[in-house]
């Protein structure tokens, strides 16, 4: 196979192998790496994915974007990434409600958040990457967070050989189990830090540490550098194109579909990652008709791709599904430059940095909307879902996962349709415990455990172990700061002085 290069979506970076892209993180002119060609995958490669399993069909699926790994590297990792200690009883499993919806579980690892999927196999890609690229400075991975990518990157590069880990998190952003999970995370090499401010103040604190030269400078000199396990990270991103398509492998197993049947798929999105996933699994040939771009009443995305213009001067709302509570998607960017090419991403990314808004030209949005369709759900409508749900299939969702559901119901009133629609479950109900048992019953327990043994008790859902062991951890990082002490507490974890 030729190998497989990449190169920044600002168009000044340098072309670097997916061991380069995945140690680096971000490009050296603050873009984000893509590779040069989307890999195609035919029928006849679906067919015999059909008959693998989730770890096979991953390996098959990295490697066409890894070239320089080899295929049992990969398949070790995955194998090991996806086995049953780490994903019981499946890594990717759909649950069918009713005729056409089909839900894609993506919460079933040990953080029970999807971003396990992509987490549990990136620290062995950065690993191999360290070695492939003749690294002998210690990584360090920085990260910004909403709620879940923190606590899966913290259990995935936990004790990781060479790799430590720095997570900041806004202080009221993120649910209180969330937040007790990233509090209690155990290992020796681990970080964990509260920001008094939201997601973007968190995500733009990392971004300015990431562009400061002058301090990568002082980070070398102590033998050290930084990376990102955010999505804006290849290595994160590239797993998630994987669950995609074995969710429509399964769907053929499941008789739900034939061979080249379209479905639709429908994500709840809040830095755009996870569902530019799917899109690139589109591209890749996989038959997907429409992806339906979710939102919670921060609805940026929903006004983007209905008018072309992102404006992030808006009121910014704490919502019931904070991992979505976002205003700067910046997966987003990859798509603009999928679309239409890193010299426009460039400039309307310098107009969002400087203006905080930007409008695409009229035939880029029209491109965006033959693939995708936005549609935005408020807190009333998220409770809703979670009860009629509920009601109807016995089946106990999350607040994004409602958001997702209700969406995906707005759109199918408005496109009656004889597709299936593939629904994106991004974490366990328990997650949330207290804004879905709301949802579902009037009861008022009072504490985070006494929550969810009251909407276990209510509903027989079964509360995950990761979860369920919780109460007995201790709290071991407590510290809140101001955004602009970020690079000071940077600093101190990579022992220099800011």
């Amino acid at each position: 196979m030729d190998e497989l290069r990449y190169t920044s979506t600002r168009g000044n970076g340098a072309e670097v192998t997916s061991a380069q892209a995945i140690k680096q993180g971000l490009a050296d002119d603050g873009g984000l790496f893509m590779p040069l060609d989307i890999p195609l995958i035919a029928d006849d490669t679906l067919v015999e994915l059909c008959k693998m399993s989730y770890a096979e069909r991953a390996a098959h699926v990295l490697g066409l974007f890894l070239t320089d790994y080899s295929h049992d590297e990969l398949l070790s990792d995955c194998i090991a990434a996806y086995g049953e200690d780490r994903f019981p009883g499946g890594a990717a499993p759909i649950k069918g409600l009713g005729d056409s919806i089909r839900v894609l579980e993506l919460w079933h690892g040990p953080t029970c958040a999807f971003k396990d999927m992509a987490l549990q196999i990136m620290p062995k890609l950065l690993s191999r990457a360290l070695t492939k690229t003749g690294e002998m400075r210690k990584a360090m991975i920085l990260v910004a967070t909403s709620g879940d990518t923190g606590k899966a990157a913290l259990e995935g590069y936990r004790d990781a050989a060479g790799i430590s880990i720095k997570v900041f998190y806004p202080t009221g952003g993120v649910s209180r189990i969330q937040k007790l999970q990233m509090a209690s995370q155990e290992g020796n090499n681990v970080s964990v830090t509260a920001i008094r401010g939201n997601f973007d103040d968190a995500q733009n604190g990392v971004k300015r540490i990431f562009s400061d030269a002058d301090f990568a400078a002082e980070l070398n000199e102590a033998g050290c550098f930084l990376s990102s396990a955010n999505s804006i990270n290849w290595g994160r991103l590239a797993p998630q194109i994987v669950y995609y398509i074995s969710a429509y492998c399964d769907m053929i197993n499941a008789g739900d579909i034939l061979l080249g049947e379209e479905i639709d798929v429908c994500v709840p999105t809040g830095n755009f990652g996870n569902i530019f996933a799917a899109y690139i699994a589109k591209c890749m040939g996989l038959p997907i008709n429409k992806l339906i771009c979710a939102s919670n009443s921060n609805n940026i995305l929903t006004d983007f791709l209905a008018t072309g213009t992102y404006d992030r001067n808006r009121k910014f709302y704490t919502t019931m599904s904070p991992s979505m509570d976002i205003l700067i998607s910046s997966n987003l960017e990859r798509l603009l430059y999928v679309t239409a090419g890193s010299d426009k991403t460039a400039g309307w990314m310098k107009e969002l940095s400087e203006k905080g808004v930007y409008s695409v030209d009229d035939e880029t949005k029209t491109m965006l909307q033959r693939s995708f369709e936005g549609f935005y759900c408020d807190e009333a409508s998220t409770q809703a879902a979670i009860k009629r749900i509920f009601d109807t299939y016995g089946y106990l969702i999350d607040t994004h996962t409602a958001v997702a559901m209700h969406c995906a119901e707005q759109y199918l009133e408005q496109n009656p349709s004889k597709r299936h629609m593939l629904v994106v479950s991004t974490a366990s109900p328990y997650k949330f415990a207290a804004s879905v048992l709301d949802a579902v019953s009037d009861e008022k327990p009072g504490d985070d455990f006494e929550t969810i043994d009251t909407l276990c008790r209510v509903t027989g859902a079964a509360v995950p172990a990761p979860l369920a062991s919780l109460k007995d951890k201790k709290v071991r990082f407590d510290t809140v700061i101001n955004a602009d002490e970020m690079k000071a507490d940077v600093a101190a974890f990579g022992g220099i002085k800011a």
